[in-house]
């Protein structure tokens, strides 16, 4: 049995900075991950890009039960600190949309300035590796064994192997089972930044709207977002769907303002009155896709001049524009969604450290924690602020 520092299970963004700071440090490290390659993560985000971290994160940024918990890491290791770091491997980058940073080439940049950051700071790095049993040490510290049978005494374990989202790439349940085995409770589970999608009626009511977008503004339990929406032939997606897919549960409706720039009855009325042998689809395609006009205009059964539309008529068809309001049947789930709401109870661990208050040596960080950020690099700021926090005491 070799006697290390810190094992971190979870080769990803949270587990490698955590690593990198434990090894700067002089501490001897291990990571272990049952993936073969490590990040994977962060290789397919951003459309490959990586969209690593966003001007603008705070802690309203994020979803807890625990709102505050997330303060002192954020504060402590900031996003301009990740920017120092990209800046000083010489990584070129571009701001998008509302504070969003990618790399100008490739999410493969990042990874390689982690993986080189790991070597300088003398990790070990063992890929494809499962573990299969962990056993707390009466002289404190932790036993861990494979299923390859190497094993690890180590004085720190660092439970960074996310959640359940995308398991494609490796995805599973193994941080909370970890939590659970000592006795740490999971706040419940679920898909968030993930498409929503239809009911079989309503998929074949609007699926010839599939690969339209619009600008909308996108609400649920008074929580809303104006981003692109998009529709696609199973439901709803684009980044205000995604957005609000971690406020939504099943059986909520959500509100869409398909053009929050203008005013639908009015121009209605102004059209009703300017030129009353106009279809109304075709008044309403000045603010719309013509495909979505025509559908909704249908819907209303409103296929006559707007002249002899009544002015009731064409409030609700208004309605539909700035107000509709849709019942989602659920989402597309894990397979597609970003991250995992939920997870590791913010009530067991230090906000400081991220260490268990009950179990002294065992940390959890990034995406396995009660801590979930919105979409646009806010998630992998988290990653970056809990895992350095950590990587400062085990």
């Amino acid at each position: 049995m070799k006697k290390i520092d810190v094992l971190v299970i979870g080769a990803g963004a949270a587990g490698l900075m955590c690593a990198i700071e434990a090894g700067k440090r002089g501490r001897s490290v291990v990571i272990v991950d049952h993936s073969a390659k490590p990040a994977e993560k962060i290789r397919i985000s951003g459309g490959g890009r990586c969209n690593f971290t966003n001007l603008h994160a705070s802690p309203e940024n994020f979803i807890s039960q625990n709102k505050r918990f997330c303060v002192s890491a954020l504060k402590r290791y900031t996003q301009f600190d990740f920017i120092d770091l990209v800046n000083r491997h010489d990584i070129a980058w571009h701001e998008k949309t509302l504070g969003q940073l990618f790399c100008d080439e490739s999410s493969f940049q990042i990874i390689d300035m982690l993986l080189d950051e790991c070597d300088a700071a003398h990790v070990e790095l063992r890929l494809n590796t499962e573990i299969s049993n962990i056993i707390r040490r009466d002289d404190a510290g932790f036993d861990v064994t494979t299923r390859t049978g190497a094993q690890w005494t180590c004085q720190s374990l660092v439970v960074a192997c996310g959640g359940l989202s995308i398991p494609k790439i490796g995805a599973t349940g193994f941080g909370y089972q970890i939590a659970r085995q000592f006795g740490i409770d999971i706040v419940p589970t679920r898909a968030a930044l993930v498409p929503l999608t239809f009911d079989p009626d309503m998929r074949a009511d609007l699926g010839q709207l599939s690969g339209i977008s619009v600008d909308a503004i996108v609400q649920c339990h008074k929580k809303q977002f104006r981003e692109g929406l998009l529709f696609t032939h199973r439901g709803l997606s684009g980044p205000s769907i995604l957005q609000i897919s971690s406020y939504w549960d099943e059986g909520d409706a959500i509100t869409v303002n398909l053009n929050p720039e203008e005013d639908a009855f009015d121009l209605l009325k102004s059209a009703k009155a300017e030129s009353p042998k106009q279809a109304v689809h075709n008044v309403l395609s000045r603010i719309l896709p013509n495909r979505l006009a025509q559908m909704i205009t249908a819907r209303h059964g409103l296929d006559r001049p707007i002249g002899e539309t009544g002015d009731k008529a064409l409030r609700l068809l208004a309605t539909d524009v700035n107000q509709w309001s849709v019942m989602p049947q659920g989402s597309e789930g894990y397979r597609t969604a970003e991250v995992t709401l939920g997870g590791v109870d913010t009530n067991a661990l230090s906000s400081k450290t991220m260490e268990c208050r009950d179990v002294p040596g065992l940390y959890f960080i990034g995406e396995v924690v009660d801590v979930t950020g919105h979409l646009g690099g806010f998630n992998f700021q988290w990653a970056w602020s809990s895992g350095w926090s950590a990587g400062q005491v085990v």
